[in-house]
């Protein structure tokens, strides 16, 4: 036998066996969870006043400096100096609208400018038809919130969960009225003779006539002598 075919033919035989195996299927997409509410504290951490402008044209789909595209429809900002992701409150001095942005981006490098909005963000706060405008921002700082319950709380609930599920299952079912019975009638116990005859002998009367009179005996007149 050919030395070549010897060692062509386990790799023939590996090759043959890889193409019946299953391809790896692509894992799930996680789907998309309910919206949190996001809590923030009263007093922010940071204030500072000056003018706002908006960004877009060329910029849009560009790499932002945190790494990610720019994309004119998100309420995203630069600052020159915040961290990334924090959370900003734009106060427009003039009107008093109000938006929150996150900061993804470093700017605007001109100067009295503070803030360069995305263009939905003018939009929404309306300064986008003026392109400069005084506003007020202010960093807020998110107060965390627990996503998972403690177990205590989990044993409770489930607690009152068992007690509550029998209750509502006899509350929806209907009683039922109960039938009444009707009471058997009592009947007269009927006397045999021979305890009449017993009772007889034993008041001395006979047992027909249990009241028996006896008739008053009649004095005998004497006839008087006469003299």
């Amino acid at each position: 036998m050919n030395p070549r075919l010897a060692l062509l033919l386990p790799c023939v035989f590996v090759s043959a066996c890889a193409t019946f195996l299953p391809s790896p299927q692509p894992k799930p997409k996680p789907k998309p969870g309910e919206p949190v509410l996001t809590i923030y504290a009263a007093k922010p951490w940071f204030v500072e006043e000056g003018i706002a402008s908006w960004y877009g044209g060329r910029w849009i789909g560009r790499l932002t400096a945190n790494g990610e595209r720019y994309r004119a429809n998100d309420l995203t900002a630069a600052h020159k100096k915040l961290p990334f992701h924090t959370r900003v409150r734009v106060t427009d001095l003039k009107t008093g609208r109000q938006i929150i942005v996150r900061i993804n981006n470093r700017g605007p490098f001109k100067k009295g400018r503070v803030i360069d909005l995305s263009v939905t963000a003018a939009r929404q706060l309306g300064t986008y038809d003026r392109g400069l405008a005084k506003v007020r921002i202010e960093a807020l700082r998110e107060i965390p919130q627990m996503k998972h319950p403690n177990l205590s709380t989990r044993k409770l609930r489930a607690q009152n969960e068992q007690q509550n599920t029998p209750q509502k299952k006899q509350a929806l079912k209907p009683t039922p009225t109960p039938t009444p019975t009707p009471k058997p009638s009592p009947t007269p116990a009927k006397k045999s003779p021979t305890s009449a005859r017993k009772k007889s002998a034993s008041s001395g009367s006979p047992p027909g006539n249990s009241r028996h009179k006896t008739s008053p005996q009649r004095k005998s007149r004497t006839p008087r002598k006469s003299s």
